[in-house]
C-alpha cells in the first residue's frame, strides 16, 4: 500500500496502535461505545441491541455534528448486510433507540457533498465495503480506493481551513486476540509524528468524547487519547 505508507512518512504513524479482540465486531464497539460490550462474534444488530449512547451521539446531545458514511449500503442506517455491505462494520446500526443513525448513517455517496460543502462532522467515520477494505480484494485495490477518497478530502475547504484530521486504521489483525496495527494519522500540523504510546480502538474513542466535551465512554476512561498522542 504504497500510497498509505507515504501518508504515514509525510503526517503520523502509531507505532503501539492495538486491536482488542478477534472478530470485526466487537473492535468496531470499542472504536464507537467504548467497550466491546462483552460481544464475541459478527452477528447483525437484531441479535445484538445496544443501549446507552454511541460516540456519535454524544457528539450530538453535546451540540456537535456526526455522520457515518458507509461504503455500499443500501439505504440510510441499514441493519442488515447487502452484498460488499457489512453492517458489522458499521456500528451506529447497533443501537437501536438512536435516532441519529436513520438520518445520519448514510451511504458513502454522500462524502463528496459534504467534503466540498466544507460540512464534514465534528465525528464522523467512513466505512469501506468489503473489497475497498482490503478484505475480499486487493492491498493494491484498498490503496487506490483511499488514494481516491483522500484527495478528494485534501482538497476540501475543512482540510484547507486547518480544521480537520483523518484517521486511517484497520479492525484487526489475522488470527485471535489482539494485535498491532498499522495506525495513520493525516493531519495540517503533523509532519514525520510518530507516537510510541499504548494505544488501541478504545484511544479513538477517547478522542471523539474528548473533542466534543462529553464524557468518555465505558473503557474509554482508562485509555490515552490518540489525539493527545499526537499532541492534538
Amino acid at each position: 500500500m504504497p500510497y498509505l505508507a507515504s501518508l504515514a512518512d509525510r503526517y503520523g504513524v502509531a507505532t503501539d496502535y492495538r486491536s482488542l479482540t478477534h472478530p470485526s465486531l466487537p473492535n468496531y464497539l470499542a472504536m464507537t461505545a467504548g467497550s466491546t460490550l462483552g460481544i464475541h462474534d459478527d452477528a447483525d444488530p437484531a441479535r445484538h441491541r445496544v443501549s446507552g449512547p454511541s460516540v456519535f451521539d454524544l457528539a450530538l446531545s453535546h451540540g456537535h455534528t456526526a455522520k457515518v458514511y458507509a461504503d455500499s449500503m443500501p439505504s440510510a442506517c441499514a441493519r442488515s448486510g447487502h452484498g460488499r455491505y457489512a453492517v458489522r462494520h458499521n456500528t451506529w446500526t447497533y443501537f437501536p433507540q438512536s435516532t441519529g443513525c436513520r438520518r445520519l448513517d448514510v451511504p458513502s455517496g454522500q462524502l463528496a457533498a459534504d467534503v466540498a460543502a466544507g460540512r464534514l462532522p465534528n465525528v464522523g467515520m467512513l466505512v469501506p465495503d468489503l473489497c475497498h477494505d482490503a478484505h475480499d480484494c486487493s492491498l493494491g485495490t484498498a490503496d487506490g480506493y483511499l488514494r481516491t477518497v483522500l484527495s478528494t478530502v485534501l482538497a476540501g475547504p475543512d482540510w484547507r481551513a486547518g480544521r480537520l484530521a483523518v484517521v486511517i486504521t484497520f479492525d484487526e489483525v489475522e488470527g485471535s486476540g489482539g494485535g498491532s496495527l498499522l495506525t495513520v494519522v493525516v493531519a495540517p500540523g503533523l509532519h514525520g509524528a510518530r507516537a510510541g504510546a499504548a494505544l488501541s480502538h478504545l484511544s479513538w474513542c477517547r478522542w471523539m468524547t474528548d473533542l466534543v466535551g462529553a464524557p468518555p465512554l465505558r473503557d474509554a476512561a482508562r485509555a490515552t487519547s490518540l489525539g493527545r498522542a499526537f499532541h492534538l
